[in-house]
């Protein structure tokens, strides 16, 4: 397991492109038969991709004492996953759902068997995974993307028509404080989270997809008066501190994941930047 120590905004204003990536960029989340995982001492986020060729445990290859002093992953734990591969399952201390894409899943803290599978090894599933510490248990709950709250934003005329369907929502389920869903950018829209915010309470993760070989985002990061980008490709993911704003802009309409964890599950308590504030 990777971990990525936090970073402070006063230093971050002087990494070079490399050192920016280095810090926040997660790649390769999905090689087949293969488990990424980068835990963040931001909050204690992990980001993981699984893409199972044959069956894969969560703590597989993992020495769960070594990194996080438990006696399995979820002791202490919650868990989120969205499918943005091939068909696939997951079964849950027995119980197993069945994960069609863009399907997505919650399971609770205390779950002690958390397995990954893919119907097709020629089209896998994979599976983006998130895991935030929690202090009780909730009902694990399997949410396709029509039963997520969905929420049209944004103008046209802006280029930031979209599309926000909230999964791990308090709307939707009762979690610790994972929060986690997935926006749409309307075709021919380019611009998510324009204006941007900023949200001292909680960090995020973004993670994007459905881009080509060619495509990319600018994902926009940095305090407002200083900002920074990272170049993004197809199913990567960007850690994102309390202190950094977080938007982006695509070459072409995109898709990405966002997941939170923090202080509070309130989606809208967002600190707004004016336009004109920016830098």
């Amino acid at each position: 397991m990777i971990i990525r120590e936090p970073s402070n905004s006063k230093d971050a204003k002087h990494y070079t492109t490399e050192r920016l990536r280095d810090e926040f960029l997660i790649q390769d989340l999905f090689i087949p038969g293969k488990i990424k995982r980068v835990y963040s001492h931001i909050d204690r986020i992990i980001t993981m991709g699984y893409c199972p060729l044959e069956k894969q445990e969560l703590g597989e290859e993992l020495d769960i004492m070594a990194n996080l002093g438990t006696d399995y992953f979820l002791e202490r734990r919650e868990l989120g996953v969205i499918n943005v591969g091939g068909k696939g399952m997951i079964t849950v201390d027995g119980k197993t759902y069945t994960m069609n894409p863009e399907d997505g899943l919650y399971v609770g803290q205390g779950a002690k068997e958390v397995y990954f599978e893919s119907a097709d090894q020629n089209d896998p599933a994979k599976f983006y995974t998130l895991s935030a510490p929690a202090h009780c248990h909730y009902d694990d709950k399997h949410i396709d993307i029509t039963k997520a709250k969905q929420v049209p934003l944004g103008d046209p005329s802006l280029a930031n028509q979209r599309t926000i369907y909230q999964f791990l929502h308090p709307e939707v389920l009762e979690t610790c404080q994972l929060s986690m869903g997935l926006t749409k950018m309307n075709e021919g829209n380019v611009w998510n989270t324009m204006p941007c915010h900023t949200h001292e309470r909680r960090m995020e993760v973004y993670f994007y997809y459905n881009l080509s070989e060619n495509d990319l985002v600018f994902h926009m990061m940095g305090q407002p008066n200083e900002t920074r980008h990272i170049i993004m490709r197809n199913e990567e993911a960007v850690i994102s501190p309390s202190w950094s704003i977080h938007s982006g802009c695509g070459n072409k309409a995109y898709n990405f994941i966002w997941g939170m964890v923090g202080e509070n599950k309130t989606f809208n308590d967002m600190d707004h930047i004016d336009m004109k504030d920016l830098r």
